[in-house]
């Protein structure tokens, strides 16, 4: 499997037979990517999601499929979308990804909450939370992790690292920070030695 980041929490994830894109969004460079099997949206926040520029990457990639969680599904404007629920295994040739999470984090008081999908991909190759703390059902190989937001403290980030345990933690959504090296050293530095690493350094 290889990693691409591409900003914020979007990341191309190249296997044997499929590539898939998650979260797409405004914070994000996804426009000259080709050949896409599938674009996975695990909530419908902007930053998750670019409908517009989404649109233009769908039709210039006409076999791609779009999957999505359930409140994507009824707010934006894609009636071919497939909407992924927890629970659910979709397949992309060999290539497998596995729902679970249900639940954006609580972002503030009564702000409204929205369904997030976390995808499993290739029985733990890679878990991408989305906006969540979801835990994985076994052991994951590299954890996608959000390092900021309003919704999150950097010591849950870290909370989250070691209770899943992986080889290898991502940091990711971190389009809002000033200084993302700093936040990601910080995870680095309360992590178990040597877990928390860039994509490139997979």
């Amino acid at each position: 499997m290889k990693l691409t980041h591409l900003g914020h929490a979007c990341l191309l994830v190249e296997t044997d037979d499929a590539r898939l894109l998650l979260d797409p969004g405004t914070m994000s460079e996804f426009e000259m990517l080709t050949d896409l099997t599938a674009v996975l949206v695990t909530h419908q926040h902007p930053d998750h999601l670019d409908a517009r520029r989404v649109a233009a990457l769908l039709a210039a990639n006409p076999a791609a499929r779009l999957v999505v969680d359930p409140d994507t599904a009824t707010a934006a404007v894609f009636p071919d979308a497939v909407v992924a629920r927890p629970g659910e295994r979709l397949t992309f040739g060999r290539t497998t990804v596995d729902v679970h999470g249900g639940l954006h984090a609580a972002v503030y008081g009564d702000v409204p909450g929205c369904t997030n999908s976390a995808y499993l991909i290739d029985d733990g190759a890679l878990f991408h939370p989305g906006d969540s703390f979801a835990a994985p059902p076994g052991p994951v190989d590299v954890l996608a992790v959000p390092i900021d937001g309003p919704w999150l403290k950097l010591s849950e980030a870290v909370d989250y690292v070691r209770m899943v345990t992986p080889r290898a933690a991502v940091p990711i959504h971190e389009g809002e920070t000033t200084d993302p090296a700093k936040y990601a050293g910080m995870l680095a530095a309360f992590s178990p030695a040597g877990v928390v690493r860039r994509v490139d350094e997979l």
